[in-house]
This record gives structure tokens, sequence and C-alpha cells, in this order.
């Protein structure tokens, strides 16, 4: 089976547990937001012993939970967005990926961390009901499995969708406006992971 390939492109604040939600429908072109839909997610991660993969920007992942369960690559960020692909759920790494992570390493890979993310997931619509982007509301808690530390946070993040406005960068700037006023913050990790890891 081929594996699922999109390019994931989103942007994230760091936020206080408890923030309520914004009122997505003050951003341009957002004409109602979904109910939300609660989401477990349970993520382990997995690298080289010398982090060859992190050094490229490059992450996996086997995750439990939600609708992409499964195992992933993500691509370093390119032009704003990364290279998602995706894997049915297992309990063995799939031969297809290490093919994927050749042109990176062929090393063993090992654990390298555990995110648990309690997240609600809510859909930004247009007018005719299309999904312009997905806003998550994620409470988290992350184990550096080599490092041994334990950390925890609330973040926001909202993904571009299939419907999503032709003007990317001017989008964005009302999701920070409205984002910002509402008890956000620029994000302080480009990653769950980066941030699991202290970076």
């Amino acid at each position: 089976m081929a594996p699922e390939r999109s390019v994931e492109i989103e942007k994230k604040f760091d936020v206080d547990a408890g923030t309520p939600v914004p009122d997505w429908t003050e951003v341009a072109g957002v004409s109602r937001v979904s109910a939300g839909e609660d989401r477990h997610l349970d993520a382990g991660y997995l690298d080289t012993t010398d982090m060859r993969l992190a050094k490229f920007g490059v992450a996996v992942r086997r995750r439990v939970g939600g609708p992409d369960a499964g195992w992933h690559i993500k691509g370093p960020l390119v032009n704003g967005g990364r290279l998602e692909i995706g894997w049915p759920l297992s309990d063995e790494i799939p031969g297809e990926l290490t093919d994927e992570l050749a042109e990176w390493t062929t090393d063993p890979l090992a654990p390298l961390a555990r995110i648990v993310n309690d997240r609600t997931a809510y859909d930004l619509l247009d007018a005719d009901g299309r999904v312009i982007a997905e806003f998550v509301n994620d409470r988290v808690r992350a184990s550096d499995l080599r490092g041994g530390v334990d950390r925890e946070w609330c973040e926001w993040e909202i993904e571009l969708g299939p419907a999503a406005p032709e003007y990317i960068d001017a989008f964005f700037a009302d999701i920070e406006r409205v984002a910002l006023a509402s008890g956000g913050r620029p994000a302080s990790s480009a990653s769950k992971l980066a941030r699991a890891l202290g970076r």
C-alpha cells in the first residue's frame, strides 16, 4: 500500500491552561466553526543514537489515537510547509518507512520521546461549509526518554485545510491577530518534539 503524503502548513501559539478558545469567525473568510471533537493522542518518537534525524529537521513517530493514527515521517520545513508521509498503525516499523528514511540515515532507530496530547479539534469553515483550516487546542505531556525530563504545556495550532485561502500570509496574519488578542503567545518551539527535548 502506498503511503499517504500531504504537506502540512501550520501556525502555533503557546497558551496558558484554560484560556478560552478564540472566536475564529473574526478571521476573514471564516463563517463558522464546527463543534469541538476530543481526541487522546499518544505518540512515541524515534531517532538514531546520534540524533541524526533531528539534525535534518526530520521526525519519526508512531501515534495511537485520532483520525491519522499510524506511523509518520515529518520532513524538514521547506517554504513554510512540511511533507508528512503516513502508514497504517502496526507494531513494527514499516519497511517502506525505513526505505524513505534512507535519504537521511540507515542507522537503527531507538526511542527518543513520548508525547501524550489531549486535543480538542475544530474545523474553521467558509460560507460553503468547506474546511479552511483545522484549529486544535492541545494539552501536552511529554517525556524526553534520553534526558529523563518530563514537561507539560498547552498550545494552539492552526493547520491549513483543503479550502485554504489563496493568500496564506494574509490569512495567518489575521489568525495571529485574533490569537494574540485572545491570550495566545508566539510559539517558543518549532514543534512538540523540539519542546519535549527542551529546544
